[in-house]
């Protein structure tokens, strides 16, 4: 787990795992969606301002999404929300609200909406291989304890190792996974009764190798960030085969397919990406149970799901556009 890689000289600053792998998902998208909609662009540039503004939005929306998700964090800070530097960013949001901003310079531009948008879900997926890197960096997004032999040990004092550490009601554990002993290692309880260990370098040398060696170091969990990133890289090679395959339709006289009107692999990202994301959630262990046992991230990938297949519907009535 490396939250933060490097510091940069003379400033101070540090370079964060998580926003240097998001820019890189940014830059890799934005490459890809240039080169493939070279044919139907008028002017390359639109495509860097598009991206550019849903860079911004999908910052917005990434932390808007976290603050709401975790709203309790807030109330005695409100200032705290404009804290991004501290981290606190949930992908899904940001993906919502830059899709929706790409949509409306589309529309004011005059430019294909349709067309742009199958390529665009095939650059979002790109980005999110990318930005799910960053999670397992940043040790955020974490699974459950598993024995499988891929199964990946955080640090001592990481997000996972302290939900370990903690019962949580809010995922139906009274009891901690494991035990650690609270009057060696206490060094604060917070309001919400979490208690906290002492910092590492603060640790007795037995202590010390307790927790990274011994009978008290991290439980192997599911490399679940991994998996996503994964699951998004190979979703991201299915909408490429879907949208080479609409583009060879169009202007054909064969008859129509399938999944080859305008608009149709963006569609399929939905629904493709709101059942992965569905099932995935059953292995992670960060988000709390809403209803049912489940997620808050899997309610929202149900009504992807019904969102793409609705657009894909709706898509298929349409008439397909033109490639130029």
């Amino acid at each position: 787990m490396y939250p933060e890689l490097f510091e940069i000289p003379f400033f101070h600053w540090t370079v964060k795992s998580y926003g240097l792998m998001m820019v890189i998902g940014f830059l890799a998208a934005v490459w890809l969606i240039r080169y493939l909609s070279r044919d139907i662009t008028p002017n390359p540039q639109l495509i860097t301002n598009a991206a550019l503004y849903s860079l911004i939005a999908g910052v917005v929306g990434a932390r808007l999404f976290f603050v709401i998700h975790y709203f309790d964090q807030f109330r005695e800070n409100p200032l705290s929300v404009f804290a991004i530097w501290n981290g606190g960013l949930e992908l899904l949001g940001g993906v919502i609200l830059a899709i929706t901003v790409i949509v409306l310079f589309l529309w004011r531009n005059k430019l294909p909406i349709r067309r742009y948008l199958d390529i665009l879900a095939i650059g979002l997926m790109l980005a999110l291989a990318f930005g799910r890197i960053g999670c397992f960096l940043n040790g955020c997004c974490f699974g459950k304890p598993t024995k499988l032999l891929w199964a990946v040990r955080f640090p001592y004092d990481s997000f996972a190792y302290l939900s370990q550490i903690n019962p949580n009601l809010r995922r139906d554990r009274p009891e901690p996974q494991l035990q650690l002993p609270r009057d060696e290692y206490l060094s604060y309880v917070d309001k919400d009764g979490k208690w906290y260990p002492k910092s590492y370098n603060n640790l007795t040398p037995q202590q010390q190798i307790e927790v990274t060696k011994g009978k008290y170091r991290a439980l192997p969990v599911h490399p679940t960030q991994l998996y996503s990133s994964a699951n998004a890289a190979f979703l991201c090679l299915v909408l490429y085969l879907f949208w080479r395959r609409s583009i060879r339709s169009t202007g054909s006289s064969s008859p129509k397919r399938f999944l080859t009107k305008s608009g149709s692999t963006f569609g399929l990202m939905f629904v493709l990406y709101g059942v992965t994301r569905f099932l995935i959630e059953f292995l992670r262990d960060d988000n709390p149970f809403e209803i049912d046992s489940l997620t808050i991230s899997q309610f929202i990938s149900i009504a992807l799901l019904i969102l793409g297949a609705l657009l894909i519907a709706l898509f298929n009535r349409l008439k397909s556009m033109p490639l130029k």
